[in-house]
């Protein structure tokens, strides 16, 4: 079943006011982010809306400060100096400038793999089975902890950044050289053999999900920002895994304390057919590449008007 996307409620960009798209910032992701924030600005103003850009968080305060801004659609990507920890959505709300995505909580929490993790077992919530190493952790023995194959991420980066993946033992010793260069603490996930999909979330509604099918081994950071030959199936499954996994999406972007727009990433384990969950991007991209435009168009709406609806959201 498709599902029932509401209407804008809007048509006239004045009521936007002077919009802030606030892209680029010192995150590992900043050249992610400033790609996805060039094709926010252009369709914004495409649609009358008066949008200028603005790059990292120490700029966004000189334009509030100067009367400059009347709302933010952020699109900043990451942690330090990013905008997916919570740290500039609180300082907006302090300021009471409104914006786009989740706020401080499920911000914050989605950014640490960990304890978003740890928030769905909580919750009865299906994710596989991880390790969490502190900074300077014994990360090889977490490894033989979790079993191979197995991936290493940062627990707090995003689009792949700093992920190994480990499949033989030959490959411990580079996935701690790759941890070292982090420095901090680092998540250990079983790798599930099966279909990565994605599902994206507007408003309250689960658009159709993605299935994501990379020419090499896995969806790694060239897979999902430079290469042209990884495949984009939507809808990802048939109409009754649609349903499971809009449902199982909405319900872990809520228990996270997400609201708004953003992104779940899971698995379909091969042999069960099981979903499990596992990260949340409050931010997601929005460059060529990205998945959550690809979803929207499935419904008909074109990338100038999901921004629209992104940022009817702070109205």
């Amino acid at each position: 079943m498709t599902p029932a996307v509401p209407a804008p409620r809007f048509t006239d960009p004045s009521v936007f006011g002077r919009v802030a798209v606030l892209m680029g910032g010192t995150s590992a992701e900043r050249e992610v982010s400033l790609d996805s924030g060039r094709g926010v600005l252009e369709a914004l103003r495409s649609r009358g809306v008066d949008a200028q850009p603005v790059d990292g968080i120490p700029a966004l305060v000189d334009a509030i400060r100067a009367g400059r801004v009347d709302r933010v659609f952020n699109i900043l990507h990451g942690n330090r100096g990013g905008g997916e920890d919570g740290v500039v959505q609180g300082l907006l709300q302090a300021l009471g400038v409104p914006y786009t995505g989740p706020g401080v909580l499920g911000s914050a929490l989605t950014m640490d793999k960990v304890r978003t993790k740890q928030v769905w077992i909580a919750e009865g919530l299906p994710t596989p089975r991880f390790a969490r190493v502190p900074a300077g952790g014994d990360l090889a023995a977490a490894i033989v902890q979790v079993g191979l194959p197995a991936f290493v991420k940062p627990s707090c980066e995003g689009s792949s950044v700093g992920v190994a993946r480990v499949v033989a033992q030959a490959d411990v010793a580079r996935a701690v050289e790759v941890a070292r260069g982090y420095g901090g603490e680092m998540l250990v996930e079983e790798m599930v053999v099966g279909d990565e999909l994605t599902v994206a979330v507007l408003g309250g509604v689960a658009l159709p999900s993605i299935r994501i099918v990379p020419a090499g081994e896995w969806y790694d950071y060239n897979a999902k920002y430079i290469a042209d030959d990884t495949q984009y199936l939507c809808p990802g499954l048939d109409e009754a895994g649609e349903g499971a996994i809009g449902e199982l999406s909405l319900a872990a972007f809520a228990a996270a304390g997400c609201s708004g727009w953003g992104r779940v990433d899971l698995m379909r384990e091969r042999a069960s057919g099981r979903l499990l969950l596992l990260e949340v991007n409050t931010a997601p991209g929005m460059t060529s590449h990205s998945l959550v435009p690809k979803a929207a168009a499935q419904l008909g709406i074109d990338y100038a008007e999901l921004c629209w609806r992104v940022l009817e959201q702070t109205l």
